[in-house]
């Protein structure tokens, strides 16, 4: 049956646009916790008295631990069927366990001393069954939230937008005000950091669930009463090994997280604005002269997206992005101060530089966010193809990714700093500069990033879930659902 003949209603089930704005709210609400936890290094190791290679340790053995328990999570949210819904049941929960750890996670020092390691891990591990559970249900509740190819991208240009937010205002509010407040990352810092972050968090899970609440029901799910049921984690295996596609978004997913986590890292933002750059407050205020230039990329890969395909667009983000990362090195290079990069005396450096960030952040970023609508698609695809309807274990596959990508980039920038001098404490803004220090700085906030959204690229290449193939794979879910409507009716006469 041609495209041309199918009911458009039929094939294609859309939200209102004020829908996908609230429950892109719920990562939002993730990424919140994402951008706390950032700073739990300097909490671990100037409050609670541990060291840096064992802190960075920590918290990548604990982004392991959910990487391993994420395929259950999966199977209790594919499992999941209440009055309430399959995604709202796991939001409420996922959030109200994440409030608690970050509470465990930041009174650690109030334990004596011999038992903070074991505190803090097993804070740790509550706090990634909180945060996957949570960031899961974003994943897969985007194929119950729309299937139009036009409307999925609508996705990132929320995302973005609220990104900016919590990462850009984020860092201006912590560098700008609360260093500035109480001084250094102290204790009195964390509290309040703390604070702002759960209410934000508990406001933005709200409006996410009031979002999805009139799609998260059977009819949307898969083919509705006709989805061919898994039932066993053999049989989640076995779609997982026959699905080319998951495994090629699943790679290149994976390297452009790390390349953008490596990016943010509060450590490595400390390096480069505090250290490098002698003014670490500038970190919070060219991300705000960042903002509009920021949204109108992102705007303007959303379009891209709309018009070309999430696959086109991915392509061309992560393109510009290698370039932005790569061009910074020749910069630093050739400044003899690059503390000549100030608002205060703007020059061509100081622009140039506000320029890469701007593309670096922006470009390099967008793969990110277009990652999540490309997962319902694999979802749809699967579906199409098996009759499963799996988007809970797709959705712990790419929560599976961001907890193993997450937990290389905190070992990664531990190793290095530890092996430029900084065994014992992480560098601050009262350091200063040194050659190893420079290199490793140009390493991890430039040239790894860089690297990592070229392989990305390379693996999007393979990639096959273009606009055209993500019509035809609605065309044969809408003609699946057609002919058992057409049985149901048979069977009612």
């Amino acid at each position: 049956m041609s495209s041309s003949v199918l009911d458009s209603e039929l094939k294609y089930h859309r939200s209102k646009l004020w829908q996908i704005g609230f429950f892109t709210l719920n990562n939002t609400a993730t990424n919140l916790y994402i951008f706390l936890i950032g700073f739990l290094s300097y909490y671990a190791a100037g409050i609670a008295g541990l060291a840096v290679v064992l802190v960075s340790t920590l918290l990548g053995a604990a982004r392991l631990f959910d990487g391993l328990i994420d395929p259950t999570i999966g199977y209790i949210i594919d499992k999941t069927e209440t009055k309430f819904g399959k995604f709202r049941p796991i939001i409420v929960f996922g959030n109200i366990i994440t409030i608690i750890s970050v509470i465990m996670i930041f009174t650690t020092h109030l334990l004596p001393e011999g038992f903070r390691l074991v505190f803090i891990v097993f804070s740790l591990v509550v706090h990634k069954i909180g945060y996957s559970l949570q960031t899961s249900a974003t994943k897969a509740g985007q194929t119950v939230l729309t299937n139009d190819p036009k409307q999925r991208p609508l996705y990132m240009a929320f995302d973005g937008v609220y990104n900016i937010f919590v990462f850009t205002v984020g860092q201006f509010y912590v560098a700008n005000y609360l260093v500035a407040k109480y001084g250094d990352f102290t204790m009195g810092l964390f509290i309040e950091l703390v604070a702002t972050v759960i209410i934000l968090a508990t406001i933005f899970t709200i409006l996410a669930l009031i979002g999805i609440s009139s799609k998260d029901r059977k009819e949307y799910y898969g083919l509705g009463e006709e989805t061919v049921e898994t039932k066993s984690i053999r049989d989640y295996w076995q779609v997982i090994k026959g699905n080319r596609q998951l495994q090629l978004l699943t790679l290149s997913a994976s390297m452009d997280k790390l390349g953008h986590t490596l990016g943010r890292d509060a450590v490595v933002t400390v390096m480069l604005f505090g250290i490098l750059l002698g003014n670490y407050g500038l970190s919070g205020t060219i991300g705000l002269i960042t903002v509009i230039p920021g949204l109108l990329i992102t705007f303007f890969v959303t379009g891209l997206a709309r018009k070309t395909g999430l696959r086109k667009a991915y392509l061309t983000a992560a393109w510009i992005g290698v370039l932005s990362y790569l061009a910074f090195i020749p910069l630093f290079l050739i400044l003899d101060d690059p503390t000549v990069i100030s608002l205060e005396s703007i020059g061509i450096a100081t622009i140039i530089f506000i320029l890469l960030r701007t593309f670096a952040q922006g470009f390099g970023g967008a793969p990110t966010t277009l990652v999540v609508p490309m997962i319902a698609d694999v979802s749809d695809y699967e579906t199409a193809k098996s009759g499963r309807y799996v988007a809970g274990m797709f959705g712990t596959i790419f929560s599976f990714i961001d907890q193993l990508v997450s937990s290389l980039s905190p070992l990664i920038v531990g190793f290095i700093v530890a092996a430029i001098g900084f065994g014992d404490a992480y560098p601050t803004v009262t350091d200063t500069l040194t050659p190893s220090l420079f290199t490793g700085l140009l390493v991890l906030a430039f040239l790894l990033p860089a690297i990592c959204l070229l392989i990305a690229a390379f693996a999007m290449h393979f990639y096959k879930l273009d606009r055209k193939k993500m019509e035809e794979v609605q065309d044969t879910i809408a003609e699946a659902k057609g002919k058992s409507k057409i049985s149901d009716d048979t069977a009612a006469v």
